[in-house]
């Protein structure tokens, strides 16, 4: 967090009420909104969003009955129109004054106006902005954009000037202020910064494959509590969906400790008696040998308790885990027509990291989901610009869930099949528990292992068990005493018969 202290706030708000800004992921960075009649500035280069998020506080104001203003000085009515009609909104309300050449015959009324900005006095135009003003008496304004101002200006001293001649204008009046500015010139980008009660910036970024990324930043707000940070955002039909960058501390939820049965007898003793709410399990293993099997249990056995669990799958298509489900006798569809049991793909090059956790969040507090699996951690690093940063957002994302009451269970393929593995991502220390699963050869078949490696919240078998993937679920046999070696794929049978799996 950001900003002054809760009780500088509690002191302003009785003098300053707080405003939204039209959009609630924005309200929740600003921790209830803006100050009203204070001028902020909304800074980022062409295409990061400003003028949509500007539209959105502007008919945030046409909703509470307020007057509001959009002055233009780079784009036309007509322009504003057609991205208010691709986001399915309405101009009504919303007082437009375009200081940009109209696209029809001049109206002689207007001439003064109509002149591109370039060819006039600077003075000029700040006089005709304070007289439009003056006239619509708005308690909402957006001025877009700064840049032509700065080309009226020709220096910074009296650029500056101008822009503080705007901000003592609207000082007097009870008006709140958007300035947008697209960055053409990082010259007064500072002074600019020092003027304006508060600062908020926009991002696109573009990555090496998939969809550009985009994310603001709150740089400054005085005297109000925000986010501080990088926070995710799209830009969809209906404006700006803006992720709020996720602060587990801020997320608590009373709730009881106890088992999450997996629906198998033997692989809940293999778990000295389960895995419990509000923890983590990692299942790893190579590409096949059936994490997923074992994750579909828990959500399964959680639908069968009237609880809602639900799958993001980052590597598999709905299709292929419903026919494994069919495949291992596992009622799926089933629970998934109920809606007992979400289902959601995920494309890492089209969704951010922040829109992910979004989603998480949604289905914790919206669905109340009890199990949550991601499926898998592969491809949620494929969805991160930049890797380095994953284990902060994971950890995260976990104690969010932990403090949730919800059982996590994140999936992680390793490298190659048999022998020495790979891990690409090592986070079993955030990791409650870690089962192992491997793959060893014994009498000439290839056959599987399963085993408990780490558990923090209790005891649990120390044995390395053979299961079996059938109709019948998942099946477990009895530990693998005379074999060493299976997980470092080189198995040696030290017995005098060897075994046989588990049966179905």
């Amino acid at each position: 967090m950001a900003g002054t202290s809760s009780g500088a706030q509690s002191r302003d708000s009785g003098d300053l009420p707080r405003i939204s800004t039209g959009s609630d992921g924005l309200d929740d960075i600003l921790c209830g909104g803006l100050d009203a009649n204070r001028m902020y500035l909304y800074e980022g280069r062409p295409g990061t969003g400003k003028t949509t998020m500007a539209l959105q506080f502007l008919r945030e104001g046409v909703r509470g009955g307020e007057r509001v203003l959009y002055i233009s000085l780079s784009e036309t009515e007509r322009e504003l129109a057609l991205v208010a009609r691709r986001h399915g909104w309405s101009l009504d309300g919303v007082d437009i004054f375009e200081l940009v050449p109209p696209e029809t015959t001049l109206d002689p009324e207007r001439e003064l106006t109509v002149f591109h900005p370039a060819e006039m006095e600077l003075s000029e135009t700040t006089n005709l902005i304070f007289k439009e003003v003056e006239r619509i008496n708005p308690t909402r304004v957006v001025l877009d954009s700064l840049s032509e101002l700065r080309l009226l200006a020709q220096n910074p001293l009296r650029y500056r000037r101008q822009v503080l001649a705007l901000k003592h204008f609207f000082t007097n009046r009870n008006c709140t202020v958007i300035i947008l500015d697209d960055l053409s010139s990082f010259q007064d980008d500072l002074q600019l910064h020092s003027i304006a009660h508060g600062v908020v910036m926009l991002e696109q970024l573009a990555i090496d494959y998939g969809a550009e990324r985009r994310r603001l930043r709150v740089i400054k707000m005085r005297g109000i509590r925000f986010r501080g940070g990088f926070h995710d955002f799209t830009i969809e039909a209906g404006g700006l969906r803006i992720f709020p960058r996720l602060v587990a501390a801020e997320h608590h939820r009373s709730f009881a400790g106890e088992f999450t049965p997996s629906g198998n007898a033997e692989l809940d003793q293999l778990l000295g008696g389960g895995l419990e709410r509000g923890t983590n399990a990692l299942l790893i293993g190579a590409a096949g040998v059936g994490k997923s099997s074992v994750a579909l249990t828990y959500a399964i056995a959680s639908a069968k308790r009237g609880e809602h669990a639900v799958f993001f799958a980052f590597d598999e298509g709905r299709g292929t885990v419903e026919a494994r489900a069919r495949t291992l006798g596992l009622p799926l569809e089933q629970y998934l027509q109920t809606g007992l049991i979400r289902f959601q793909q995920i494309d890492p090059a089209e969704l951010s990291p922040g829109e992910f956790a979004a989603n998480v969040r949604k289905s914790v507090h919206v669905d109340n989901a009890r199990v949550v699996i991601i499926d898998s951690l592969n491809g949620y690093l494929n969805a991160m610009p930049d890797e380095r940063f994953l284990i902060l957002q994971m950890h995260e994302l976990l104690t969010y869930l932990a403090q949730q009451g919800v059982l996590t269970i994140l999936i992680l393929a390793q490298h190659g099949l048999v022998g020495p593995m790979d891990t690409p991502l090592d986070i079993s220390y955030l990791s409650d528990a870690v089962l192992m699963l491997r793959y060893f050869e014994a009498g000439g078949t290839v056959r599987r292992a399963l085993s408990v490696v780490k558990k923090r919240s209790g005891n649990h078998e120390h044995t390395i068990r053979e299961f079996r993937l059938s109709s019948a679920g998942i099946t477990l046999g009895p530990p693998l005493r005379e074999f060493s070696g299976i997980f470092s794929g080189n198995p040696r049978y030290t017995g005098e018969a060897m075994p046989e799996g588990p049966t179905e």
